[in-house]
């Protein structure tokens, strides 16, 4: 699914004006009346409505929805803001559609109001902005937000929560956008509802298919992307019937240190559970029983120190290495790790100390072969790029800058995991749920895309996938099992189901 910028949504509906044909007012009216059924479907024509229109064609389609509402035994309460005496042209026409069925009771602000009681059991719809602001609402319009905000009414979004804008909210006012309880966005989510700091105001997002053009859909080319299981599944190498361990790939993990040994543990059995041939698993000799034990599948490589990774060791033989899990950041580990990166022969994958390594050794990073994938988590990422502060916008496009800079792939993981590609885009993860939010999940992942990448799957292609199946497996999980209780190892148990899952 692509994600398109407030300019191209624009474009994109004037495509479909022109190309289907169809006038903006039937366009919108197409609209209303999705948005018309979404509502319905949650409250009944016993629950009074409140609507707030402004003047623009979000005010329109809000308008459009009152009207449909009332036409079905809704008591609706309709205020158009029109403070500077210009309405748009299919507002303005809805606002007379409006009049015309006398149905509801309608009030246009112009320039005093007097806000009406928003109780419980009020539902209040928010159409006083849509996806093309571009700056932080102000005045009378921000008091109107937290009028709202304060209330005890429930509150549902057309399009986007108003104030809210539709890519970058580094510099917005939070308190001046609406938190609603319901987003129904229209034909796709925008980048913004991909942002954890943005989920505050979204409430439950639904997205309403209006059927606005799939050829300029299509055609048209965007930064930004979601990655769907339909996607997914063309990227899959199917596995030979004849095929033997020898010719399934040669997977080096380097990870543990003592008394973090469940890291290796964790990333050797994701790697080993994702249909790779064979597995090594570099790690210190104090770690060699619980190994044993715990991965018999696995071919161990004892570090000549007893406690941590020591020693870069020879990577011509593999097909590609994970490195990071439970390393640690002990300065002999640094300088191993510089050493393993600069003479990796193979495709690599950075995780965890590795990252945490890099980031206290920035000038290293200059050293990292090209296509080098790093999955950092935010907090990782803060430290890699520096300065970055906890705005979700300004993450991703540090990690953006990032990737390009170095060339590398990079999996910003949370909810929404962005992949961000060498060339500046951006796909994002449509899979997962907060209870793989626990110690070890990371590792997992490590293991899942040290596999792909050793089995022959391109960077990016292991990346997808990866992240997909990771993702997936805990969806699985948490389906069974609850997101409260899930740990990392829950996730390796169900990559099984979620390869068979991808294969059906």
């Amino acid at each position: 699914m692509k994600i398109f910028t407030s300019a191209q949504i624009h474009e994109l509906d004037k495509y479909t004006i022109e190309h289907e044909p169809i006038s903006s007012l039937n366009l919108m009216e197409r609209a209303a009346k999705a948005l018309t059924r979404a509502i319905e479907e949650e409250w009944t024509n016993r629950t009074p409505v409140v609507v707030f229109a402004g003047p623009g064609n979000n005010g329109g389609d809000a308008l459009a929805v009152a009207r449909l509402l009332s036409e079905d035994g809704y008591q609706v309460n309709v205020y158009l803001f029109n403070v500077h005496n210009k309405l748009s042209a299919d507002c303005a026409a809805n606002k007379k559609r409006l009049q015309e069925a006398k149905k509801v009771k309608f009030t246009e602000v112009v320039l005093n109001f007097d806000p009406p009681q928003l109780e419980a059991g009020t539902l209040v719809i928010d159409g006083l902005f849509g996806s093309g602001l571009n700056k932080p609402l102000a005045g009378g319009f921000a008091a109107m937000v937290k009028y709202i905000n304060q209330s005890a009414a429930k509150v549902v979004s057309i399009d986007i929560p108003s104030g809210l804008m539709t890519e970058d909210n580094s510099y917005n006012i939070h308190s001046n956008i609406i938190r609603a309880d319901q987003t129904l966005t229209l034909q796709q989510k925008k980048l913004c509802m991909l942002m954890a700091d943005n989920q505050q105001y979204l409430g439950h997002l639904k997205v309403l298919d209006i059927r606005l053009s799939t050829e300029y859909i299509k055609n048209t080319d965007c930064r930004y992307s979601i990655l769907e299981e339909k996607d997914i599944r063309l990227l899959m190498h199917p596995r030979n019937d004849f095929a033997h361990k020898g010719n399934m790939g040669n997977a080096l993990i380097i990870a543990g240190s003592y008394g973090m040994c469940g890291a290796s543990v964790l990333a050797t059995k994701a790697c080993l559970r994702s249909g790779v041939g064979k597995v090594t698993t570099h790690t210190p000799k104090r770690n060699y029983e619980i190994m044993q034990i715990s991965v018999p599948e696995a071919v161990l490589q004892m570090d000549s120190e007893e406690t941590i990774f020591s020693e870069p060791v020879e990577t011509e033989n593999f097909h590609a290495m994970g490195i990071g899990p439970g390393l640690g950041t002990n300065e002999t580990t640094a300088i191993a790790l510089i050493a393993q990166l600069r003479r990796a022969s193979c495709p690599v994958v950075v995780d965890a100390d590795a990252l945490n390594i890099l980031s206290s050794h920035r000038a290293w990073m200059q050293q990292l072969p090209k296509d080098i994938i790093l999955t950092p988590h935010p907090k990782e990422l803060d430290r890699l790029a520096g300065n970055a502060s906890s705005n979700c916008s300004e993450r991703l496009s540090k990690a953006c800058e990032l990737a390009e800079r170095l060339q590398a792939y990079i999996i910003l993981k949370g909810h929404y995991s962005a992949l961000c590609h060498p060339d500046g885009k951006v796909e994002f993860c449509s899979t997962g749920n907060s209870g793989m939010a626990t110690a070890g999940s990371g590792d997992v992942l490590t293991g899942i895309i040290t596999a792909l990448l050793a089995r022959g799957y391109k960077q990016a292609d292991a990346c997808r996938l990866g992240m997909h199946l990771h993702g997936l497996a805990g969806d699985l999980a948490a389906k069974d099992l609850g997101k409260e209780s899930l740990i990392a190892s829950d996730i390796i148990q169900y990559l099984p189901k979620a390869f068979l899952r991808m294969e059906d």
